[in-house]
This record gives C-alpha cells, sequence and structure tokens, in this order.
C-alpha cells in the first residue's frame, strides 16, 4: 500500500493528479488513502486493489491498456460510512483526503489534504460503533515486571491509565478492556509484544512517546501520554472532548481473569451467543449508556465496602419505590446515548441532528431531577447533584434549529425561521428567483414567439436558454450561443447571467450564514461539554441502578450481606441465569464455605446431577454481590472476595499445540500460583483429561495443596473420583457433599374425552 507503488507504476507519464496522489500516499503509506474527487471518494494502486477484495468494490483501472495503467476503485463520499467502518474492521487505518479549496469552473488541479486520519480505536461515527461496548484505545508499557496501562474510549472522551505488577495482571487486564486498538512501546520485552500480537482480535500499532502532566504513577503517565500523542497525531490536534486522565488501581475491583469470565459466561455463553450469559439476565438497561455502565460493572466487582454499601443503599430504595423507579425508567427511556452524544459535541463532529436530540434530551434530563427530589440514599442525592439540565443551552438550541434538522450540514434549511433577519431574507430572495426565472422565460417565450423556449440549468454551463432547431430563425440578436446539440441549441443573456450571479451570491451568502451560526452553536455547547459529560456519567449509572433494581424485583432477588469475614454463607440459592431461562421450578440450594472449618467442600454426584450449576451460581452470587446487586437466594452473607478462580469446561488449544489435558493443568497451576485469603476458587472435574490413576493422584494433590496452603482459599471441587471423598478423614477442613435428584411429583393425567381413550393412570 506504499507510495512507492504510486511511483513505480505510474513512471514518468504520472499526470499531476497521480503526482499529487503519490506526495501525499508518501506521508500515509500504512494506511487506506481515500483520496476525493468530485463526489467519490477514490483509491488508487496498491490501495484500490486491497479495498477492491475487501469491500467487494469493482476493481476499475485509469489509463485501461496502457503500460502505466492505474488500478482504481472507489465509492461515493455520502455513502463512506459504511465502508470506512468495514476497512476498520478489516484490521486497516484509512487516511481521509479532502479537496481544500472549492471547486471552480476552468481550474485546473485543486489542492488535497489529509484532514483525518481514522483507526479502529478512535472512530467517533455512531455507524461504527457497537452502542453497548465501549470502544477503546489502549495502551502498554512495561520492562517484563512491571507495566502501565492508559485507556482511552475515544467515542466519550474519558482517559484513565492503571499500573500491573506482572504480566500475567496485565495481560489479565487488557482481556478484561478487549481494546479496539492497541499501541504497543516499542521497547516492551519481545515475547510481551508476541503474545500481545499473537492471534489477538486488535489491531495493533507503535506507541509514541508522549507525557502528561499528572500526578498518575510514572508508567500509567508514560502509558496515557503515549495514547494520548498518538489521538494527535491520528487526529491533527487534540480534540478537545478528552478528559485529562485518572488513575484507577486494579486492587479496588476483583480479579477476574480470561477463563473466569467465560467459564462463568458473564458476556457471552460458551457459545458465544449473548443469551443466555449473565449480561442478557441482568441488562433491562434503557440507553446504550447504560448498558456500557452495567457491562463495566459486571467486568469490574468491587472491593470496597463502602461503595458497595452505597450501591446497595440507592438499590434498596429504588426497589422500595415503584413508581419513583418507573418514573424515572421513563425519563431515562428518550434519552439516548447522551454519553457519546457529548464526544461527538466536544470533538465538533456533531450535526444539526444531533444537537437537536440533545436539546430534547435535556428536557428529560429535567424530569429525571424531579424525580429525585424526594432521594434519601447518599448515591442517588449525589447522583441528582450531578444532572445539570442546561435550561440556557436547550432554549438556545430550540431558537436556532428546525424541529426535524438533517443529520448533517450538507443539506441547507436547518436554521429555524425567525431566528435570524438575514437568513430569513435571504431564502425569500432565493424564493423570488426561482419565481424571477418563471417569469423570465415566460417573458422570452412572448417576445421570441418561441413557445417550446425553456430555461435550463446544469453544472457546466450555470443557467441557460434551450430553443429546438426549428425555432432557431426566431432567436433575437441579443442571445448568445454556448453549445449546439442535434435537435437544439443553447444561448445565455445578459440578464440570465447577472440574475444567476446574484442568486449564486445570495445561495452562497445563506449556506455560509447558516454554517456560521450552527458553528456558532457548536462554539455554546462544546464550553459545557465538561458538564455534559458530567451529567451523562450520572445518567448511565443511574440507568444501570434502576434495570438492576427491576430485575431484583421481577425475579426476588434480595439484598446481600457483603462483610468482611472471610466466609460464604448463601441460603437457597439459584443460578440466575438457568432460572431466567428455566422459568420457574428451579431447586434451590445451599452454600457455606469457612476457612477454619469448611474451607474446602468436595461434591460428588451423577453427571446431569447440577454439579456445575451449583459451582458456577455460587461464584455468580459472589460476583453479583460485590458489584452491588440483589442476588438470587433466600439470604445471602458474602465476605468479601478478591479473586474468583475458575477450572470448568473441557477444551483444548490446538493451534497452541495444547492438549485438553495441557490446557487443564496450566489453568490449574495459574490457579494455585496467584492464591490470596479471599480468593474463591472453583474447580470442576480436575484430572479427568488423563487416566483414571493419574486423575485421582492430580485430583488429590490439588486438594491437599489448597487445604495446606497458608491462604486457605474458600474452594467448591466437583469431581467423579469418589475416592476423593476419604479426604475428610485425613484433611480437617474439608468436608463432602452430593448433589441427589428428587423423585418426580406425582399427577394426575387427565381424562380424554373420547370414549376409547385408554384409562387414565398415575405418572
Amino acid at each position: 500500500m506504499g507510495a512507492g507503488g504510486a511511483e513505480r507504476k505510474a513512471g514518468g507519464r504520472q499526470s499531476a493528479l497521480l503526482a499529487q496522489y503519490a506526495r501525499i500516499k508518501a506521508q500515509h503509506q500504512r494506511s487506506i488513502l481515500l483520496f476525493r474527487l468530485g463526489d467519490f471518494y477514490e483509491m488508487f494502486f496498491d490501495d484500490a486493489e486491497v479495498a477492491a477484495r475487501t469491500l467487494d468494490l469493482t476493481l476499475t483501472a485509469r489509463n485501461r491498456g496502457d503500460p502505466d495503467e492505474v488500478p482504481l476503485c472507489g465509492f461515493p463520499v455520502h455513502a463512506a460510512q459504511p465502508y470506512v467502518a468495514r476497512l476498520l474492521a478489516a484490521g486497516h487505518t484509512v487516511a481521509i483526503c479532502e479537496q481544500a479549496e472549492a471547486p471552480e469552473r476552468g481550474r485546473g488541479l485543486l489542492e488535497r489534504e489529509v484532514v483525518r486520519v481514522i483507526t479502529p480505536g478512535t472512530i467517533l461515527e455512531e455507524e461504527s460503533l457497537d452502542p453497548g461496548v465501549p470502544s477503546l484505545l489502549a495502551a502498554l508499557v512495561g520492562d517484563g515486571t512491571r507495566f502501565g496501562l492508559g485507556v482511552v474510549d475515544f467515542a466519550t472522551g474519558a482517559v484513565r491509565a492503571t499500573e500491573a505488577e506482572g504480566w500475567d495482571v496485565a495481560r489479565d487486564e487488557l482481556e478484561r478492556l478487549s481494546p479496539r486498538e492497541l499501541l504497543l512501546a516499542s521497547d516492551l520485552p519481545p515475547a510481551v509484544a508476541a503474545a500481545c500480537t499473537d492471534g489477538r482480535p486488535w489491531a495493533t500499532a507503535t506507541l509514541p512517546d508522549g507525557a502528561v502532566e499528572s500526578t498518575l504513577p510514572p508508567l500509567a503517565a508514560r502509558a496515557a501520554g503515549g495514547a494520548l500523542a498518538y489521538v494527535d497525531a491520528v487526529y491533527r490536534r487534540r480534540p478537545a472532548h478528552l478528559r485529562p486522565p485518572e488513575a484507577y488501581a486494579l486492587a479496588g475491583f476483583l480479579g477476574l481473569d480470561a477463563a473466569t469470565r467465560r467459564n462463568l459466561e458473564l458476556l457471552q455463553t460458551l457459545a458465544g451467543e449473548r443469551r443466555g450469559s449473565l449480561l442478557w439476565v441482568l441488562d433491562e438497561t434503557q440507553t446504550a449508556m447504560g448498558a456500557r455502565r452495567l457491562r463495566e460493572w459486571l467486568l469490574y466487582p468491587l472491593c470496597d465496602l463502602s461503595a458497595l454499601g452505597a450501591r446497595l443503599d440507592a438499590l434498596e430504595e429504588l426497589l422500595d419505590r415503584i413508581d419513583a423507579r418507573a418514573a424515572l425508567r421513563s425519563a431515562l427511556d428518550g434519552i439516548g446515548d447522551l454519553e457519546r452524544l457529548a464526544g461527538r459535541l466536544g470533538a465538533r463532529s456533531a450535526g444539526p441532528r444531533d444537537l437537536a436530540h440533545l436539546g430534547s434530551a435535556l428536557a428529560r434530563v429535567q424530569e429525571v431531577v424531579a424525580g429525585l427530589a424526594e432521594a434519601r440514599a447518599p448515591l442517588l442525592q449525589r447522583l441528582a447533584r450531578a444532572l445539570d439540565p442546561l435550561p440556557d443551552v436547550a432554549a438556545e438550541i430550540a431558537a436556532t434549529l428546525v424541529d426535524a434538522p438533517p443529520p448533517h450540514t450538507r443539506i441547507p434549511g436547518f436554521i429555524r425561521a425567525g431566528s435570524h433577519t438575514e437568513v430569513d431574507a435571504l431564502r425569500a430572495a432565493a424564493r423570488d428567483a426561482k419565481g424571477w426565472l418563471a417569469r423570465f422565460e415566460a417573458t422570452e417565450r412572448a417576445r421570441t414567439g418561441i413557445a417550446s423556449l425553456k430555461v435550463r440549468h446544469n453544472r457546466v454551463f450555470g443557467y441557460y436558454v434551450e430553443v429546438t432547431r426549428a425555432n432557431l430563425r426566431l432567436v433575437p440578436s441579443d442571445y448568445e450561443r454556448r453549445q449546439t446539440l442535434v435537435g437544439a441549441e443553447r444561448f445565455i443573456t445578459s440578464a440570465l447571467k447577472e440574475h444567476e450571479s446574484r442568486m449564486l451570491g445570495g445561495e452562497a451568502r445563506l449556506r455560509a450564514l447558516e454554517m456560521h451560526l450552527f458553528e456558532t452553536l457548536l462554539d455554546t455547547v462544546g464550553a459545557r461539554h465538561p458538564t455534559l459529560a458530567r451529567t451523562a456519567d450520572a445518567l448511565a449509572t443511574l440507568d444501570c441502578l434502576a434495570a438492576l433494581a427491576d430485575v431484583a424485583h421481577r425475579r426476588g432477588w434480595v439484598r446481600p450481606a457483603v462483610t468482611r469475614a472471610p466466609t460464604l454463607a448463601i441460603r437457597a440459592g439459584r443460578h440466575p441465569v438457568v432460572e431466567a431461562i428455566a422459568g420457574g421450578g428451579f431447586v434451590p440450594n445451599d452454600v457455606r464455605l469457612d476457612p477454619e472449618e469448611e474451607q474446602i467442600v468436595v461434591l460428588t454426584g451423577p453427571n446431569m446431577g447440577g454439579k456445575s450449576t451449583y459451582l458456577r451460581q455460587t461464584a455468580l452470587i459472589t460476583l453479583l454481590a460485590q458489584m452491588g446487586s440483589f442476588v438470587p437466594a433466600a439470604e445471602a452473607a458474602i465476605g468479601l472476595v478478591d479473586r474468583i478462580f475458575t477450572r470448568v469446561g473441557a477444551s483444548d488449544n490446538l493451534a497452541g499445540g495444547e492438549s485438553t489435558f495441557m490446557v487443564e493443568m496450566r489453568e490449574t497451576a495459574h490457579i494455585l500460583a496467584h492464591l490470596t485469603p479471599r480468593s474463591l476458587v472453583i474447580l470442576d472435574e480436575i484430572g479427568r483429561g488423563t487416566s483414571t490413576f493419574d486423575g485421582i493422584s492430580i485430583a488429590w494433590a490439588v486438594v491437599e495443596h489448597l487445604h495446606e496452603a497458608p491462604e486457605r482459599p474458600r474452594t467448591l471441587f466437583a469431581t467423579h473420583y469418589h475416592e476423593l471423598t476419604s479426604l475428610t478423614a485425613e484433611r480437617a477442613r474439608v468436608r463432602n457433599q452430593s448433589v441427589a435428584a428428587l423423585p418426580p411429583v406425582p399427577r394426575i393425567l387427565p381424562r380424554r374425552s373420547s370414549p376409547c381413550s385408554p384409562r387414565a393412570t398415575n405418572g
């Protein structure tokens, strides 16, 4: 895709246009260059060949058949968005090259320049973003022992950074973030850089040097500064909506490695479907920003009792105040994605329709504020104080824009009638100009006696008079011939050209004035971006709380007691997803784990007896409690957990040369190496990937290690090896439990009405 392709193939006969293309392409060799030609974006040479394959476009050529034939493909400017999205999804970056001056008749080559480079992590356009998933640009620095991570959510403007001790922790955080684009420091250890790029879904690039003035730790500051420097480079300026970097500490959140997130089916099932995941059960949010906040809470459960208590208090109040919750959810329903809208406004990429939506959304914010007037929970009160409906902004938007403006400023007419006297006057003049053309045509028909005379317009000649060949003898002497056609000729007159000049001048002035008024409105709104961002953040949290309260109300969930005690006690717990899918009939179960007496439960039972469900529901109830949600149980006391480890299910890694048994052993070793006193360990059928004797030995050794480890992690260990039940005689804190199926409840079959039916029997 390099510029060398243009220089090599075009050679000395390269046209001025292609010479211009080659010069610009040389500055953006790693990007697909979209080169503006009139109403089209064109791609040449290697870019054309790549784009044609990726976008299913027809590959044509400039100077076809010539030795210097140039591969070419393109698409209309107005249809660019989906094509750009597909190029980004395929891992490419895209450089947008626009005409830097307005085209004029008779002009030669126009100046062009790249106005923006779009990368997978720097997208603002709604059509290219998943509403419920953050679009992140991440940066990684480190020396192999300690790492810094910088994270930019470009669509909202949020910038965060943290530091991680060790590659395992940094890798887990990267996997949890799942950025669309990852920037790697050039001095990363080669093994780390290779691990980041091997089979990962994100596009990678080199991290530039950069610094930020902040209180961030050094590596976090370097990562955040590099990420922002990268944004500056691809965006040609520092987008105004980007906020100062904020630090976050991984120690403040419950650790969930990739295996645990997958095994617990938090975001999607093992089959890759959203239905059947925990998020599918919980997500009753009314806005996309609320859905993203809920996803964040699910992936980052809290380890702070004070913050957890604040969420649970707010949730309990919303659960109890049914009418207030319903009013809140109704108001949120019309707000939309104010978080990303605020980002587009701050970045000055919003259109008239975006501003109009902001005006209506701010009116809904006022309803939310009114609904929280009697809130008692401190978190609800704090969120209410963060909300600002900006009535002055809403009023200015309503006074300036029409009720249903177009999505972008390329379509005129978005300024409200009566809001500006000159706009009204120019529009009236334009309407009169069209009437003038009709009157001129009627006058000329009468003056010349040519009934078929027509006044027409095209982009080459502007306005002209067209006369059929049969009437040429009647053409007056003041008509100036411009073009001869097969059956007619075209003329201009001094009066027509004077009118066209006035008309074009008026249209240009009207367009310029509309743009000026819109830009002024953007300036007004953009100046309030920090307030808008704070309001959107509060609304996302309120939406999340209201959704969780609604789920708890409908499904009969209870408030958990989250304590510092290293225990776990659940009475009549249920699996939230299995219960939701089954629609009732779930048999609840109790759980008790205590590092002093019942540290390890060895669970036995038949296949399909519910062992895996029991294990997973315990982990999910714990996770729900620490994200600040109510839980599916009759009662739950959850001692704070800082890591949930799971080894569930059988899978292999053939591409990496790992068998099912090797994957199982590697994941088990990872768990045993990273235990903490507050870990919750869920192990299912350890040792089944090898022979029975070896499997029993491995399972036995793992239980012994967990029992003797100084951390004493709370553990549920499901197995088919009944020999492990003997461990209770040798290890004081091991307890045996088993699952069993209840006998079916007898039911009476109704007697059929047909006299030939068999006699009813008890089933």
